[in-house]
């Protein structure tokens, strides 16, 4: 893996702009892990780009289709498997359904903070915040 951090396979996550606000995807909690909310997307495949992954993922798991745009700050660790990436993005088709999460919400700036935002997700709010002031 091309990694900041090693050899820890790669999650992307996707930050979805529409009309001033960002999407907030609600993980439940499962064995071993904390639920919360964060950015949809999921893990690099091999031999997969993370601009190819996150296309995959959120047509898996909202079943839209996106344009992936430029990250947003460095990789995080989530763990001493996993690093996150977060890149930007905009809806080019269909609307938000979601399959493997238990609620979706658009979140305005004043909103990013009123949510429990997973651990690895947390650094990415500032430059989220940006992005979505910047549109306004």
């Amino acid at each position: 893996m091309n990694s900041s951090y090693g050899d820890r396979e790669v999650v992307v996550g996707v930050a979805l702009f529409r009309d001033g606000r960002v999407l907030a995807a609600h993980r439940p909690g499962s064995a071993g892990r904390d639920g919360g909310w964060e950015f949809p997307g999921g893990k690099v495949e091999s031999g997969e780009s993370d601009q190819a992954a996150a296309v995959r993922e959120i047509r898996e798991e909202l079943g839209i289709d996106i344009e992936v745009g430029d990250p947003l700050g460095a990789e995080e660790p989530i763990d001493d498997r996993f690093v996150l990436r977060i890149y930007s993005a905009r809806v080019v088709a269909g609307e938000p359904v979601s399959t493997e999460h238990t609620e979706l919400r658009w979140l305005a700036p004043e909103e990013l903070d009123q949510v429990p935002w997973l651990l690895p997700d947390q650094p990415f709010l500032p430059p989220v915040r940006g992005v979505i002031l910047t549109e306004i």
